[in-house]
């Protein structure tokens, strides 16, 4: 089981990025996969999840209205659109799953992705 984050960048503040988190090894349509993040000094964030039965997705409040995650199926991958970036959005994403269907931003999840730095200029 191999989760694979990619998209990260520098991008100015407002701007917007596309995270990729590829899965190998198993199929992402029958698992949730949750989006976190971790900024220097604090503690790492559930941002996003997309459940696989339903596609139902939760949010974390800093992000709502802002990100968007959505899945592709064929290429074994969920996404992360974030818009409207703030400085304070800076972090290390990871992407992670359990196998199972367990979409929650508050989660001991088993396999999580290496991360991809996103850094968000004012």
């Amino acid at each position: 089981v191999q989760l694979q984050a990619s998209g990260g960048g520098l991008v100015q503040y407002g701007g917007s990025l596309r995270l990729s988190c590829v899965a190998s090894g198993f199929f992402a349509e029958y698992s949730a996969i949750t989006w976190f993040r971790q900024a220097p000094g604090k503690e790492r964030e559930g941002v996003s999840c997309i459940s696989s039965r339903y596609g139902s997705t939760k949010y974390a409040d800093s992000v709502k209205g802002r990100f968007t995650i959505s899945r592709d199926n064929a290429k074994n991958t969920v996404y992360l659109q974030m818009n409207s970036l703030k400085p304070e959005d800076t972090a290390v994403y990871y992407c992670a799953t359990d196998l199972e269907d367990v979409c929650a931003l508050e989660y001991k999840y088993g396999f999580w992705g290496q991360g991809t730095q996103v850094t968000v200029s004012s």
